[in-house]
């Protein structure tokens, strides 16, 4: 009877144990656990992703092409090809336009949204990266990465509306969707404050000790900027004053930011670490990391679905690096074909 209660009471203890560190697993994570992975074909690189929630679309930039993928079902809804070096995607939805920046091409390429099918083409400075749509100006802004100066398209009539110098080499940038853009600057540690208007630089706001910012966020209700940046530290800035507000730690090798505005949160993907860093905003003035919700090795770059308020990254797997000789030092490692994937998380 007495080996027979203390069995029990062993087995209550290991259940309760169990469940401790369930407990505890869950609230370091939030919550969030994957719940889909999708597997894509091609063994091409890969970018920014923007992702349509009310057509339930997300657009994966390739390298010489855009992947279409409902997010719902995994299905690969379309495939816009014969691109040279893709970095983004914005969308103008009033007018059913998709603008795709070809860095390699120094162009930027229109699509019409329903047929994705390429309508025209634009050019663009030196190597165009990050590109975004300005709402309040009906205009796109394309951010030319070696040229250090952003490419300004009415989208009425994709003409060129003018050029901006940004004194740096431009990486994630944002709208306000009021009259303003911001764009991190990665050679100066700064983010710069635009007038989308009058098409001309506002302000050079320091980041530090934020350095090297990639990813770029906001919460356009109050005006706050979340900036990922190589050093492992986010910094949160007020888009009005270009006070730097708070810094908070993230993961290793950060290449992407966002920003939920009804769960207000933002969020840092980190490829070298394997994880997204969860960035709770408890007021205007008050931020905590709430959570680290692991990833996989690579998944560097992440958008939200407005919609259920999932986590979207993609990673690959890569071949070990070949050896290096005197005409290419310093190798780059191949993708194992077909390991691309996309990976949802959420609750």
């Amino acid at each position: 009877m007495r080996f027979w209660i203390k069995t029990m009471m062993f087995l209550l203890f290991l259940v309760m144990a169990g469940s401790a560190y369930l407990a505890a697993q869950g609230a370091q994570t939030g919550g969030y656990h994957q719940i889909h992975e999708y597997k894509l074909p091609g063994d091409t690189g890969w970018d920014y992703l923007t992702m349509d929630a009310a057509s339930r679309r997300l657009y994966v930039s390739r390298g010489t092409h855009v992947q279409v993928v409902n997010i719902d079902t995994g299905k690969l809804e379309g495939d816009i090809p014969d691109l040279k070096g893709v970095h983004g995607i914005a969308l103008d939805k009033a007018d059913n336009k998709g603008y795709i920046s070809d860095g390699r091409d120094n162009s930027v390429v229109v699509f019409d949204l329903g047929t994705l099918k390429a309508t025209g083409k634009v050019q663009a400075g030196t190597n165009p990266d990050a590109i975004i749509f300005d709402p309040a100006t009906k205009r796109v802004f394309a951010f030319n990465g070696r040229s250090g100066n952003a490419t300004v398209i009415e989208t009425k009539d994709n003409s060129v509306a003018g050029t901006i110098d940004l004194g740096g080499k431009p990486e994630f940038a944002v709208s306000d969707g009021k009259g303003k853009v911001f764009v991190n600057l990665e050679d100066k540690s700064e983010t710069t404050e635009i007038d989308a208007r009058g098409l001309k630089v506002l302000n050079h706001w320091s980041l530090k000790p934020c350095e090297s910012p990639s990813g770029l966020a906001i919460d356009v209700d109050h005006e706050l900027l979340f900036a990922a940046c190589d050093n492992e530290t986010m910094a949160v800035l007020d888009g009005n004053s270009g006070k730097v507000v708070k810094t908070l730690p993230i993961g290793k090798g950060t290449d992407a930011a966002a920003f939920d505005k009804s769960l207000k949160q933002a969020y840092s993907s980190n490829g070298q670490s394997g994880s997204v860093t969860v960035i709770k905003e408890e007021s205007p003035s008050a931020f905590t990391v709430a959570a680290t919700i692991p990833t996989k090795a690579r998944a560097r770059t992440m958008t939200i679905d407005e919609k259920t308020h999932d986590l979207i990254t993609v990673t690959a797997d890569i071949e070990k690096a070949p050896e290096a000789t005197a005409e290419q030092p310093r190798p780059r490692p191949k993708m194992v074909p077909d390991s691309f994937v996309v990976l949802v998380y959420g609750k």
